[in-house]
């Protein structure tokens, strides 16, 4: 089985953010960036499903500008086995991503489709569940606990729910997006980066993919959240009552 995995270059979570002063965007030059946290989460366990005998390949994908191709570097470190880059300046948005990734799919044939739940830039939450219904395949959002069992040609995939915990059965082929507690992951070794300088990275553009990208939305402006008001020490329980019943109105 062939794992296809879908990571995306964002700015570092360690990074201050810094919004552009006209405020058309966040400041992004000479700012570090890397791989999504939860794409990270995503590959690793591509890699542990691969190293348990239940897959034969991990590829990775990464779509945007040139410099995807040093977060694909970083995948291949890691031990995916080659890469996929695909080729475009214009901004992508979820819509115009699960579109990319049906096309790849269509092309690459994997039995599993693994992505982070979401990514740290814009938060949006909606490419997995995109995908997945433009595939018509069972997804797994979520999943903070992956098995793939080989001999009923299925994953069981464990997802946090507000009432705990939720067990899916799924068919492959299949969706999953990963969660924060699904796994740790690795840190590439140096032999490791050495060798993923030798490990293939094909490019393709959204045209030889037969995708038209198009704006799904306008970007209005872009403002920074207020600064948090200072805290205010109280000196009895039923000070703090009076004011969350006559100032904040939440009693």
């Amino acid at each position: 089985m062939k794992i296809l995995v879908s990571v995306k270059r964002v700015i570092d979570y360690a990074v201050k953010i810094r919004v552009k002063p006209d405020k058309t965007g966040v400041e992004t030059a000479n700012v570090k960036m890397s791989m999504n946290p939860f794409c990270e989460i995503a590959l690793e366990e591509a890699l542990r499903v691969k190293e348990s005998g239940a897959a034969s390949e991990v590829v990775i994908v990464s779509m945007g500008n040139e410099k995807c191709t040093e977060v694909l570097r970083t995948g291949l470190a890691m031990g995916a086995d080659r890469g996929i880059h695909v080729a475009t300046e214009r901004p992508l948005y979820p819509l115009a991503v699960a579109k990319l990734l049906q096309a790849l799919v269509r092309k690459e044939e994997p039995g599993l489709l693994l992505l982070g739940k979401q990514a740290i830039d814009d938060d949006c939450n909606q490419t997995g569940q995109m995908v997945a219904g433009f595939l018509n395949w069972p997804q797994g959002t979520f999943a903070s606990k992956v098995k793939v069992d080989k001999s009923e040609n299925c994953v069981h995939v464990e997802r946090e729910i507000d009432g705990g915990l939720e067990s899916l059965r799924l068919q492959l082929p299949a969706v999953i997006t990963t969660d924060l507690r699904l796994n740790q992951p690795r840190y590439a070794t140096l032999p490791n980066i050495m060798k993923a300088k030798k490990k293939p990275i094909a490019k393709v553009t959204p045209e030889e993919l037969q995708v038209e990208i198009t704006e799904d939305f306008d970007i209005l402006e872009v403002v920074e959240p207020d600064k948090r008001k200072a805290g205010v020490m109280l000196s009895s329980v039923d000070e703090l009552l009076d004011k969350l019943k006559n100032e904040a109105h939440v009693l």
